[in-house]
């Protein structure tokens, strides 16, 4: 399946990962790429620009595909301006074939040389958005790709509440640059949908929790296949950081300080990511945010990454040629 997102890439498939903190690591990395898609490592996994470059030369020691970084420029109560530099100054010195980017523009928040900067280096730029608005400036800005990330997806969606169903196309016919869906996507049906949409591949995150290769309890994998669609839930509209994340017993109870009007501060122990290493690591679901998108409905098992590439992209294929999957 070529499109522009193969073409631009390097890729075999146009499936990448998104980030994910504390499971967006070489392995999980390499894994993706090596099955010919757009592996990740996320920034936030590492301390500083030191630790970045050794995950970023460990990557690139299991595969020689190309991979991408994520930098999600948001608000964090752990990282600093600081080290959001020494991760992007890592990666450049690194010269990564790409880095997906979510929240504020790189321009905006390492300056107006740092696209030049990337490209210069051989990197090229991805933002994940919510708005066309924001994909026409990631346009002019000089972004190589934007993704269009509908609400349904975990992590933090923006708070427009614009489906993937509608802002794929709106943003296909907005920009020039290769748009890719997120949102919603787990399987070849919703791969073949998102380029009937418009786009030029899709990007996963929840769906690559289920894989062999990610490091995580096998306990909550086998209660990703088990949850519906319809058990995430949006939390911090009230304080301006919205998000989506699995029901269970904290994000109740922070929807239920969000009704009584709690401060960002008084919110703050419940929404830290650190909470979710007893998550991934014990298998303990109640711990903190488990942060998934409604594509959890679409997860019924637990395959390697290279089967669920393969799968997907002879599913959309079929799909795409007028077949009906068996």
């Amino acid at each position: 399946m070529k499109t522009r997102m193969t073409q631009v890439f390097g890729i075999k498939h146009p499936i990448m990962c998104g980030g994910m903190m504390w499971l967006c690591k070489p392995d999980l990395c390499a894994a993706i790429s090596n099955a010919g898609g757009l592996g990740n490592i996320t920034a936030a996994n590492y301390k500083d620009g030191k630790e970045m470059r050794q995950a970023i030369r460990e990557v690139r020691e299991k595969t020689d595909k190309p991979f991408s970084v994520n930098l999600s420029l948001l608000p964090s109560f752990r990282i600093t301006k600081e080290m959001y530099q020494d991760w992007f100054d890592a990666c450049i010195a690194e010269k990564v074939p790409a880095f997906e980017i979510s929240g504020t523009p790189v321009d905006k928040f390492f300056g107006s040389d740092a696209i030049k900067r990337g490209h210069d280096a051989g990197c090229k730029f991805i933002h994940k958005l919510g708005s066309v608005r924001h994909a026409v400036h990631a346009e002019h800005a000089g972004y190589d790709a934007v993704i269009a990330a509908g609400v349904e997806e975990g992590g933090h969606p923006l708070m427009d509440d614009v489906t993937t169903m509608v802002l794929t196309p709106r943003m296909a016919e907005t920009v020039k640059i290769p748009v890719i869906t997120t949102g919603g996507i787990a399987d070849g049906r919703t791969l073949a949908a998102a380029i009937v949409l418009g786009a030029e591949g899709v990007m996963m995150a929840s769906r690559f929790m289920a894989t062999k290769e990610c490091r995580m309890n096998e306990k909550v994998k086998q209660e990703l296949v088990k949850r519906h669609e319809f058990e995430t839930m949006l939390y911090g509209k009230t304080i301006g950081f919205q998000g989506r994340a699995m029901k269970n017993d904290i994000l109740k109870q922070i929807q239920d300080m969000e009704a009584k009007h709690a401060t960002l501060n008084e919110l703050a122990p419940f929404l830290s990511g650190l909470r979710q290493t007893a998550i991934w690591d014990e298998g303990d679901i109640e711990a903190g945010l488990m942060p998934v998108g409604q594509s959890i409905g679409l997860i019924h098992d637990v395959i390697t990454c290279k089967e669920l590439l393969d799968r997907m992209v002879k599913d959309a294929e079929a799909l795409l040629k007028g077949s009906r999957l068996k």
